[in-house]
């Protein structure tokens, strides 16, 4: 294949990039600045000089815009409340007293205050915080950061794009803020926020932006005519603004659909669009469109979500084809690389032929660069390229590791009775309540316990040799007893091991399990300075032996109160990694529900009579479209039963979800067939538990009253409260107390206090109870 070259010259471009440094020097320098280590000076200094560097390393990689805006010191979303003006009244005279210190304390919250609600980006595991509106919000400019970035890439003599959240995408993400009614929408809010947004274009035109890159995800969900009218109305005005700089309007995790139409008759530039499988459709439907006659096209042929290289005949096929569909067309990623990490080239350890197949930001970088020269100049200009990387792709599909004919023998051998517990839970529950003789308002944990300095030094001793096996196990044993004895000190009925020897709760278990890699450098931003490094999923899943049992069994020996097993779900295994991309997700979802049915099978054996399979991930994995939801928790709802349904009736599975919407796959939920569930509740008062009220779930549920990812200690009262919140919706015989999520992030001191007030509102609502609850 010998392409022409295009008439007007193809650019890379990139919409967003990783933030935190190859050594996560962000993290670092935020949490330094946390503790009192790290001036605020120094802190900004840190976060100017990592900019500058990627500035200049994606120019010097041959991108010819530069993405500015991107960069955040928490979350992109709560840049956007800070730039519109659009801070909670609770957090104003923190605001006002330190901009910097106020911008964390919403992110965060303060002992006296709570932060924003956190929950997911889109179908990422990304975490974002929800702006909280109301009809009496009032909008003001703040561009200065915006501003400040833009004029530090242009002083490199670089071609700078600033890069926002787009005004219908940010208000179609906000919640009706605290004392508001529930039925308020905020994008009734979109002739207010208008104007802020023109004000922010002007500022940035006058400081010399040509163009300014607006996102909005959003639309590639299913949407209503009067949101679609929204967003016609939003473009049309800021489209005929005299004083602005051209807009590039940017969708992407998907098929823009019945909004492609709307924003390409819209009097914007530029569309950014999807075309990777997950944006399957939109080149028809751009062609359906008439294409975008004297705009620019941003193509995103390059998968900005996974790490597997990009086959560069199939893009260049498509940008082919996209040529006569625009004036300009331009390549990139199919969204920001914030989801994938930095360098591949930093993997020592991985096989140098696998490494071959991975492509992380800076490879992904070099992909768009190659296919715009290969665009704009002609194939035969990357004849090596391509050579190399049909070779490549070719070893791929060869290679002994992604096929493994025992497991997918055992996988076609499923049946439905394998997904299905020999007794209904009615039944199961009865069995359950005499095995483990709990308490009305039963109190567990999620699982983790704080990984304090001394356990991430005594894992960097064994890996240096300081200190060998059995010295390390021992500190895993010393930690595992203290943990128990705090917990039954504190009164918890339902004890967990705290999880000392475990580095991330997907990690953990891929290391264990064939056909998952390992990175070393992998690294990337969960929310805040939470980075994870999420394994690599790349050929046949099977379990060679026992993950868990040992460690288990040994906290149970220490304690008469029950100790739950901990295990990480199938989708969540699946959704937390970077999946293969060569068979459905369906298929890898049962593979890993097999190995952990044999884990859980061994639990239940060596005495463990609560088994915990955690699926946060249930709803993030959730398709952005309607129609493609019934497909998808078919098969996830299904693997989390095949996982588990081999127990006996008297053995209880717990589940757990966190920072999400689960109102709309309440369904879902119940058809997983777990006997509890614990989710987070706290910063969304309880919204969750009137949720399962309304569906009428039938089985025992944990709203959490103790919110993990603030360092704030809630109170006996504050907990209370929130378990009273949690009575109306859920009888006192089906109600748990825990906190949302595990322990993991947080110090002893804050922990501490915060169970014993935890268990101490559970006793003071357990007193209130009447006597035909007890």
């Amino acid at each position: 294949m010998t392409a022409k070259p295009a008439a007007a010259a193809a650019r890379a471009t990139v919409y967003g990039y990783p933030r935190q440094g190859q050594n996560r020097e962000l993290k670092k320098a935020i949490e330094g600045y946390w503790k009192g280590r790290v001036t605020a000076d120094a802190l900004r200094q840190t976060a100017a000089e990592l900019r500058r560097g990627t500035w200049q390393q994606l120019a010097e990689a041959g991108v010819h815009e530069v993405p500015t805006g991107d960069f955040s010191y928490y979350d992109h979303v709560l840049d956007t409340s800070v730039m519109v003006g659009a801070v909670p009244e609770r957090h104003r005279d923190a605001v006002r007293a330190d901009a910097l210190d106020g911008y964390f304390a919403m992110a965060r919250g303060t002992q006296d205050v709570a932060p924003l609600e956190m929950t997911k980006w889109f179908d990422t595991n990304y975490h974002y915080l929800v702006p909280e509106l109301g009809p009496d919000t009032e909008f003001t400019a703040d561009s200065a950061k915006q501003v400040a970035e833009f004029k530090e890439a242009l002083a490199l003599g670089l071609t700078p794009r600033p890069v926002l959240v787009g005004p219908v995408t940010y208000l179609l993400l906000a919640k009706a803020a605290p004392g508001v009614a529930a039925d308020f929408e905020p994008l009734a809010l979109l002739d207010r926020l208008l104007p802020v947004y023109a004000e922010v274009l002007a500022d940035l035109r006058a400081a010399g932006a040509e163009w300014v890159q607006l996102d909005e995800p959003a639309l590639v969900q299913d949407r209503t005519p009067a949101e679609l009218n929204a967003a016609a109305r939003a473009y049309r005005d800021l489209g005929g603004l005299t004083d602005r700089p051209k807009l590039l309007v940017a969708s992407y995790f998907g098929r823009l659909g019945e909004a492609l139409p709307v924003l390409a008759k819209a009097p914007v530039d530029g569309l950014a669009l999807d075309f990777t499988e997950s944006g399957a459709g939109n080149l028809d439907d751009l062609a359906a469109a008439g294409g975008l006659p004297g705009k620019r096209l941003v193509a995103g042929v390059v998968n900005g979500r996974n790490i597997w290289i990009n086959d560069y005949e199939k893009s260049l096929s498509v940008l082919g084809t996209l040529l006569g569909l625009a004036d300009r067309v331009d390549v990139s990623a199919s969204c920001s690389l914030l989801h994938v990490p930095l360098d591949a080239d930093a993997e020592r350890d991985i096989d140098p032929q696998i490494a071959r197949w991975l492509a992380f930001a800076k490879q992904k970088t070099e992909e768009i660069v190659v296919l715009a020269r290969g665009l704009a100049a002609g194939t035969d200009t990357i004849t090596a390229e391509l050579l190399a990387n049909r070779a490549d792709l070719a070893s791929r599909t060869a290679a002994v590791i992604t096929r493994d004919p025992a497991v997918r023998a055992r996988t076609a051998a499923i049946t439905d009775a394998d997904g299905r517990r020999s007794q209904p839970y009615a039944e199961r529950t009865l069995a359950q309540r005499a095995n483990l003789g709990l308490p009305l308002l039963p109190t567990t944990t999620i699982g983790s316990f704080p990984q304090t300095t001394e356990l991430r030094t005594a894992r960097a001793d064994l890996r240096a040799g300081r200190i060998d096996e059995a010295g390390y196990e021992e500190r895993i044993k010393d930690e595992i007893r203290e943990v128990l004895s705090f917990q039954e000190k504190a009164g918890i009925d339902v004890l967990v091991h705290g999880e000392p020897e475990r580095n991330d709760m997907v990690q953990y278990f891929a290391e264990q399990l064939t056909g998952y890699l390992a990175t070393q450098h992998g690294w990337v931003q969960s929310y805040g300075t939470r980075y994870v490094r999420p394994p690599v999923l790349a050929g046949d899943i099977s379990r060679p032996e026992p993950m868990t049992v040992r460690w288990t069994t040994y906290a149970q020996a220490l304690t008469e109160r029950p100790v739950k097993g901990m295990l990480t779900g199938p989708v969540t295994m699946l959704a937390w990694s970077f999946v293969r991309d060569d068979q459905p997700l369906g298929d890898t979802a049962r593979q890993v529900a097999l190995a952990l049915r044999d884990e859980v099978n061994d639990l239940e054996a060596n005495g463990t009579s609560v088994i915990q399979v955690d699926e946060p991930a249930l709803r993030e994995t959730l398709p952005l479209r309607a129609a493609e939801h019934a497909a998808y928790l078919e098969w996830a709802t299904e693997s989390f039963r095949l996982a588990t349904a081999g127990v006996r009736p008297d053995t209880q599975i717990h589940t757990h979800m966190c920072y999400a919407e689960f109102g709309d796959i309440v369904q879902a939920i119940d058809d997983l067939d777990a006997d509890v569930i614990s989710l987070e509740a706290a910063r969304s008062h309880m919204q969750v538990a009137r949720e399962l009220a309304a569906h009428g779930y039938p089985r025992e549920a944990g709203p959490g009253v103790y919110d993990i990812h603030s360092p704030r200690i809630p109170s006996t009262e504050e907990a209370a409260a929130l378990l009273r919140k949690g009575l109306e919706a859920i009888p006192a015989a089906r109600l748990w107390v825990n906190p949302d999520c595990g322990l993991k992030t947080r110090g002893w001191p804050e922990t501490r206090a915060s169970l014993e007030n935890l268990v101490a509102a559970a006793r003071e609502i357990r007193a209130e109870l009447p006597d035909e609850a007890v």
